[in-house]
């Protein structure tokens, strides 16, 4: 049925644009591609995961902590990590080389700490709860994740377009030093930008754990990939594009699943992305302005 695939399709894509969300926020601010994004994803699971267990906390307390725990950790990636290469003025490529190795290194201790299975939520943490219109089957899980994804796309945006704020992290997407300059804060908005960029990651890793109810070490690596076909779609750095690339690609997974084959999931999306690029290689909304000095 039409109507159920693209109920499940939105709520795929949701995810994918929430995750592409905090990627490219990093990516138009600090100029930096963190490949160890999908490594922070995969510990908003794990952390929502502990809160439930361990503490027996409510999911959607679970969700907010665990938003606060992955922007800490983005936080110290920048602190530690990013920003001293930000003062030696390192290439671009080095950043990107070094939060490979964050990636890893989260990767490897947690498959450390959590073993290499997956893991579950503890049973009644997930609600069943249910409404059927017909033959169309929409769970509670579904809609939470539609809604929780589209108001943190819709927040971020009202932020970075409404706002002193989002014009301060504009100029300095811009040109940092002009920004500097002008007396703004240059930075403490970039481990604003690390924080909020991680905590968005961290929603997203726990909404992918509730909806597919199954974490892993490695579950951060395949969004990983899909993270970045989403904002080359979409056109890098620009949070517009981020949010329709990833409802395209939540869209063209569902419906080949649906009408084709799962063994083509990936080869029918990323096709039409390819072929989407090939006739406008700057993505959906334009290319990437050539940062000042």
């Amino acid at each position: 049925m039409l109507e159920q695939q693209l109920i499940n399709a939105l709520s795929l894509g949701s995810v994918y644009a929430l995750f592409a969300l905090g990627f490219t926020l990093v990516f138009g601010v600090l100029g930096v591609i963190n490949l160890s994004h999908g490594a922070i994803f995969m510990l908003g699971s794990y952390a929502a995961l502990l809160l439930v267990e361990q503490m027996a906390l409510p999911l959607w307390v679970a969700l907010l902590l665990a938003m606060v725990a992955t922007g800490l950790l983005g936080l110290i990636i920048d602190v530690l990590v990013l920003k001293p290469l930000r003062k030696r003025n390192a290439p671009h490529l080095i950043p990107m080389i070094a939060t490979i190795g964050v990636a890893i290194m989260i990767t490897n201790i947690s498959q450390g700490l959590f073993g290499a299975e997956n893991k579950r939520f503890p049973q009644g943490t997930i609600p069943e709860e249910s409404v059927s219109l017909g033959n169309l089957h929409i769970t509670a899980v579904q809609v939470a994740i539609i809604v929780i994804a589209f108001v943190l796309m819709v927040v971020l945006l009202g932020v970075m377009r409404k706002t002193q704020l989002g014009r301060a992290l504009r100029a300095i997407a811009e040109s940092p030093k002009a920004a500097y300059l002008l007396g703004i804060n240059v930075e403490g908005l970039f481990l604003l930008t690390s924080f909020a960029a991680a905590a968005l990651g961290g929603a997203a890793g726990v909404l992918v754990g509730v909806s597919f109810n199954a974490i892993s070490p490695f579950m951060g690596q395949p969004m990983l990939h899909k993270g970045i076909a989403v904002i080359i779609l979409g056109g890098m750095g620009d949070i517009r594009g981020a949010m329709i690339g990833g409802l395209f690609l939540g869209f063209a997974e569902v419906l080949t699943v649906a009408y084709i084959s799962s063994d083509f999931r990936d080869a029918v999306a990323f096709g039409l992305l390819f072929l989407i690029l090939l006739v406008k290689p700057s993505g959906m909304f334009g290319k990437v302005l050539e940062r000042k000095a």
